[in-house]
This record gives C-alpha cells, structure tokens and sequence, in this order.
C-alpha cells in the first residue's frame, strides 16, 4: 500500500504528471494499470475535457468511471495494481452535487473520513490527483464556500494518510511529503 498525493492549480500539470509516474511505476513493476475518472459530463466543454485527458492515455490504461462511490471502488484492487484517481475535487463536488440542498457538513466530513480510510488501506499503489483551491479570493454564495472548505479539509485528510505529497505548480513539482 503506498499513496501518493499529488495537487495544485487549474492547469499546473498534476493530471499529466500523475500519469507519467503511474505508467512509469507500471512499467517497472507490472501488474494492472488503471484509471478512475470521477468527472462527469455536464455540458460540451467538460465532455472536451474528458475527451482530452481519455486521449492522451494509451490502451495500457483500463478505465473506471466513478463519478461518485469511490470509496467502494478502491476495495477492488490489490497489490498488483496501480491506481490512477483523477480527480479528488471533482468526486468531491459530485458528492455535494448529488446531496443538493440536503448536503451538510457533517454527511461531507462522513464521505471525506471513509475516503480517507479507504486510502489508508487499499493494498494497490495509488496516485490521487486533487485541485487546491484555497489559493484563491473567498467565493461568494454558501454552498462555494462549503466546497472550498471542505475541498480544502478533504486534501489535509488525503495528505495525512499519503507517504508523498507533491505540489505543482507551472508544470513544475514540489515535494512536501517524502516517506518512502
């Protein structure tokens, strides 16, 4: 079992980063390969966005698409597998999404903690890729603000549990958890 975290911006290269260590890990240890794709299609531009990201992966890559329980997908893998989940954020705003207006903090803490020890216990190597969005101004409206918050709580939870922790930023990565 070996968790590594991987975060930053809109377009810091996290995504395309977190695919290269995976097949790069894949290539060295074998086993299954796999992707689990958490968004969801809800207007043309994020089909685009799928679209982007499904090309470039090659036919290596067996894909999942778990837009929301993501926690039960992770008890699938075994040692063999190494386990691509992109993205973090966005399996998080389907999570509020799909509780709409019945959405507490208390039900997201819930998800985020089970989400948390799903990680903690599942036996495959898997790279978790996640927006940091707290860099930014303070939303407007209450339920952004619930999901910056939580967004927020969610990738202290995950790096707690990871063994690395890396930043992007401009294409470029920056280690802050090493324990390998």
């Amino acid at each position: 079992m070996s968790i590594h975290f991987l975060l930053g911006g809109a377009r810091s290269g996290k995504s395309s980063y977190a695919e290269a260590l995976a097949f790069a890990q894949w290539q060295k240890q074998g086993g299954t390969l796999h992707y689990i794709a958490t968004a969801t299609p809800f207007d043309d531009e994020m089909r685009h966005r799928i679209e982007m990201h499904q090309e470039r992966r090659g036919c290596e890559w067996s894909n999942h698409e778990c837009p929301r329980k993501l926690s039960d997908k992770l008890t699938e893998f075994s040692s063999q597998d190494i386990v691509l989940i992109d993205c973090l954020t966005l399996w998080l705003n389907n999570v509020i999404y799909n509780d709409g207006d019945t959405a507490t903090p208390e039900m997201i803490e819930q998800e985020v903690k089970t989400l948390a020890s799903a990680l903690s216990v599942c036996p495959a190597k898997v790279y978790c890729v996640s927006n940091e969005v707290g860099l930014g101004i303070i939303p407007l409206g209450e339920v952004t603000r619930l999901y910056v918050d939580h967004a927020g709580w969610m990738n202290q939870a995950v790096a707690k549990v990871a063994q690395e922790v890396t930043f992007m930023a401009a294409g470029l990565p920056m280690v802050l958890k090493n324990k390998q």
